[in-house]
């Protein structure tokens, strides 16, 4: 059963420190799938557009792997609002076998809205088949240029908003959705310097931003009750999410239509996007990617689906 609504919510952008600049409600087509024993699946949609896709090579944190940059175009789909919970895993865990076994709690910091984790690529695609078979409708990984289209879209300036704009269909060629740089009360990734024989090795700052907190664990999702101006959640942090695509090390020969691109690779590696609670700011931004063999089980690892139709 599906229930399809439009809902509102709250989204911002920020100052080159961190300052709230502007805050905004906005609204976006909504749609509710039940995946049974009362626990709901909310999928957002996402409108079609063209981005810039990867980071400039004047970008705090850039590398040769999120270049070159390049123009993608994306058609409409529906995305996961949040990352898939821990009560959403235990119900679709429970559902008839597709290909692979699933494990029924596989985290380690527990809880049914935290965003399920130590879960591998092959258990992802498991629970989109599983959910596919449940719902009828074709569920799967998002692209890695789907996954950073919907992460890079940000409110458009009150007074430039043209009459006829939709204001959902702008995307940011900043380092994070809301801007410049990222806070900790926007996001939970690891906000502290790390130091090594008395040299920071990791900065918990982003740009002239501050540092701040590091939870060291998962929070519920949508914690910070901010989304992007897609009406997505936690897309810099909480987890690092799968994508279905296999790893490049360069976008030279990429697809420009946001398809996935499985051909030409040099390993079964998966993609990874987004950072996570234990990672730095730098490796939060919406360019980042990072890679992890297919049956890999970490514990800032986790994903969220795509819907078709």
């Amino acid at each position: 059963m599906t229930a399809a609504s439009v809902f509102e919510f709250d989204t911002l952008t920020v100052d080159v420190y961190g300052q709230t600049q502007e805050q905004r409600r906005l609204s976006a087509p909504h749609r509710i799938d039940d995946l049974g024993q009362g626990i709901m699946l909310e999928l957002v949609a996402v409108p079609g557009g063209s981005f810039r896709m990867g980071a400039p090579n004047t970008e705090e944190g850039w590398h040769p792997s999120q270049t070159p940059q390049h123009t993608v175009t994306i058609a409409p789909f529906w995305m996961g609002k949040y990352p898939v919970t821990q009560a959403q895993w235990s119900v679709v865990a429970a559902l008839p076998k597709v290909n692979h076994p699933l494990p029924p709690k596989p985290s380690c910091f527990t809880g049914a809205t935290r965003p399920v984790e130590q879960v591998s690529w092959q258990d992802a695609i498991e629970f989109c088949d599983r959910v596919s078979a449940q719902t009828g409708r074709r569920y799967r990984l998002p692209t890695e240029a789907e996954w950073e289209y919907a992460c890079r879209a940000s409110p458009m300036p009150t007074g430039d908003i043209p009459v006829s704009e939709d204001v959902r269909s702008t995307t940011s060629t900043t380092p994070f959705w809301f801007g410049e740089t990222i806070t900790t009360e926007l996001a939970n990734y690891s906000g502290i310097d790390w130091e090594y024989e008395g040299k920071v090795c990791s900065k918990g700052s982003y740009g002239k931003g501050t540092t701040g907190s590091d939870r060291r664990e998962t929070t519920a999702v949508g914690s910070f009750a901010i989304a992007n101006a897609f009406g997505l959640y936690d897309m810099h942090g909480l987890v690092r999410e799968w994508c279905v695509d296999c790893w490049h090390d360069s976008y030279n020969g990429a697809p420009g239509d946001g398809t996935a691109w499985i051909k030409n690779s040099t390993t079964d590696q998966r993609v990874l996007r987004g950072g996570s609670w234990n990672s730095g700011p730098k490796a939060c931004r919406s360019a980042f990617r990072s890679k992890l063999n297919p049956d890999t089980h970490l514990y800032d690892v986790g994903f969220r689906v795509v819907a078709e139709g």
